[in-house]
């Protein structure tokens, strides 16, 4: 997709510009980035009655003062649990999109259960036609890529990926499919606009294929130390960094 350069204009805050007091995936993260002049990177997943709700984790135990999984409650729910370190609640899409406002690139990840479910792509592509500002979704599910596809063809769209997924969060995925995503062989299914790709994992054969010969930009993720930078400096067209300030 030509036009992309203002993914990668700007270095990208992952789940917003957090820390001293500001959480994750924030409005107050949000504002953050806009006024450090950022691109935002957040996670999305859907709550029980299918908004888009703002959060990365699938249980709300870590970050808030309640306990069970995001899923299980209403958007109306959600919005009333406030956070532990700081007095915000979780947002909506909506809410923000109507912060950010077109003023900041935003990075939308959607999460996956990994069970074919390609609602929250859906409802995505829905409250995103109404918005003006530059913004992009992506997925380490390439099924909720191949949805964005589907739902939202003018969208940009970009695969999440990393060599080798041995996080103990990836054992459930059979070996064969882990062999397909690191490889990033979907791509002809996909047909993703950019790549964001791990850090630590860089240079791989397959995101420089698809960033020198088939065009795509090339994020990485998550960059936190110098030698980090270093390498999405050599390596990617732009860093989603956390931790401290480009």
């Amino acid at each position: 997709m030509a036009g992309l350069d203002w993914l990668v204009a700007r270095p990208v805050a992952h789940r917003g510009l957090h820390g001293n007091g500001i959480v994750e995936n924030t409005l107050g993260a949000a504002a953050a980035a806009v006024e450090g002049n950022y691109g935002i990177e957040v996670d999305l997943q859907l709550s029980a009655d299918s908004e888009v709700m703002v959060f990365h984790d699938t249980t709300l135990d870590r970050l808030t003062k309640a306990t069970g999984p995001l899923a299980a409650r209403t958007a109306a729910d959600l919005k009333q649990i406030e956070f532990r370190d700081c007095g915000e609640r979780i947002p909506t899409l909506q809410d923000l999109l109507a912060l950010v406002a077109g003023r900041a690139p935003l990075v939308l990840e959607l999460k996956s259960d990994w069970n074919g479910d390609d609602r929250l792509a859906a409802r995505v592509a829905e409250i995103l036609a109404g918005y003006d500002g530059p913004v992009a979704a992506m997925s380490f599910d390439p099924g909720l890529v191949i949805a964005l596809q589907k739902y939202a063809p003018g969208l940009p769209r970009g695969i999440v990926a990393e060599r080798y997924y041995d996080d103990p969060e990836w054992n459930p995925l059979p070996r064969r499919m882990k062999f397909v995503f690191g490889n990033l062989l979907h791509i002809p299914r996909t047909r993703p606009h950019f790549v964001a790709y791990y850090v630590k994992e860089l240079p791989a054969l397959a995101p420089l294929v698809a960033r020198h010969l088939l065009g795509m930009k090339l994020l990485t993720w998550t960059v936190r130390t110098d030698a980090d930078r270093r390498r999405a400096a050599r390596w990617a067209d732009q860093m989603i960094f956390e931790g401290f300030r480009p």
